[in-house]
């Protein structure tokens, strides 16, 4: 029995088709905006760059440019297609191309609904990418003179006061590097001797933050140095003082606004896939319909179209069958190619008489 088998006349046909034209169009838009969400996702990736480990990130982005590509081609061509089967003759010569671009259409939608999972499981992968990259950036901070690196320090302050958070997990990743450079250190001074003698590596460390970790909500001037030392400061608590810096590590806030990004684009995505298979749908009844026409020199006649020409159990039992046959004749052409090579190999027997 076939699946979703529905009768047509004419006026049905036409209306399917006039739909269907229509449709595609506003796939054709779909597919912009899903390019559109690619590019800018893409761009905002780039923004961010020096502070992301590696280029996994753009996978998603990228597979959202390409899948907006083929949205509007695939469905263009479709478009035209429900246009010229209005005319039977110029419906004629797509025929022969419909079964395989049908097949196109269900891997080009497997397709859009794998990349719309993929937008909502990187949240891992981009964790990791963040956290080695922030790692490293701030590592480069203190590299104002290095050509390269210069510009690292403003990538992180900006990233900071942007997003409102300081340091990788939080604020005291800043105290675990030296991130102020050795150009602004007065190494005659006792203090600053101590310190670096008192490091196995050398650096200077100090439990204090860059100025772009300060909160200007705090309601006194920013302590950003000698952040742990409560008798520095007076009526100091650092425990309590909540509104002096970021709280927030800054993985955690980019984090949060990539995959809130993520996310929506992935929602969206998923409205497209579905609008996309309701079209494949549409154009797989008519093309059914409009090739069960009895007469085709009486286009007025009644037809049947179908999604699956049988159930879709005695359909998946069918394909299996195929590749069980496929699998043997595969293995039958091996076997007759080594049978060639044995005899191939073998060398008559030469007898002299003396």
């Amino acid at each position: 029995m076939a699946l979703l088998k529905v009768k047509f006349n004419q006026k049905k046909r036409v209306k399917l088709a006039q739909g269907l034209w229509l449709m595609n169009w506003f796939s054709v838009f779909a597919g912009i905006l899903v390019f559109s969400m690619g590019l800018f996702l893409k761009i905002e990736l780039r923004k961010r760059s020096e502070v992301m480990d590696n280029s996994e990130s753009h996978f998603v982005p990228n597979s959202l440019i390409l899948m907006g590509i083929l949205s509007c081609a695939f469905n263009g061509f479709a478009g035209k297609i429900c246009y010229d089967s209005l005319d039977p003759a110029k419906f004629a010569k797509w025929k022969p191309l419909l079964k395989p671009y049908l097949a196109l259409c269900c891997v080009f939608n497997m397709l859009i609904f794998f990349v719309a999972l993929i937008c909502f499981l990187m949240r891992g992968s981009l964790d990791s990418t963040l956290a080695q990259g922030l790692k490293n950036g701030m590592k480069f901070y203190r590299d104002t003179d290095t050509p390269g690196r210069c510009f690292m320090k403003k990538t992180i302050d900006m990233l900071q006061i942007e997003f409102k958070c300081c340091g990788n997990n939080g604020y005291k990743d800043w105290f675990e590097i030296q991130w102020i450079s050795n150009r602004y250190l007065d190494f005659s001074s006792k203090e600053v001797k101590d310190r670096i003698k008192s490091n196995v590596d050398g650096r200077y460390l100090v439990d204090g933050v860059p100025f772009s970790c300060c909160n200007p909500s705090s309601p006194r001037p920013c302590i950003q140095y000698q952040v742990t030392n409560n008798s520095a400061h007076y009526s100091y608590d650092y425990q309590t003082e909540e509104l002096n810096l970021w709280r927030r590590g800054c993985r955690e806030a980019l984090l949060s606004y990539y995959s809130g990004m993520m996310s929506s684009m992935g929602a969206v995505t998923l409205l497209v896939w579905l609008f996309e298979m309701s079209v494949m749908v549409g154009l797989r009844l008519l093309h059914t319909s409009l090739e069960s026409i009895a007469n085709p020199e009486d286009p007025e006649c009644e037809s049947e179209g179908w999604v699956l020409e049988n159930s879709l159990k005695d359909t998946f039992k069918s394909a299996l069958e195929n590749l069980k046959k496929l699998g043997k004749f595969n293995q039958v052409e091996a076997g007759a190619e080594g049978a060639e090579g044995e005899e191939g190999g073998k060398t008559p027997a030469i007898t002299t008489v003396s």
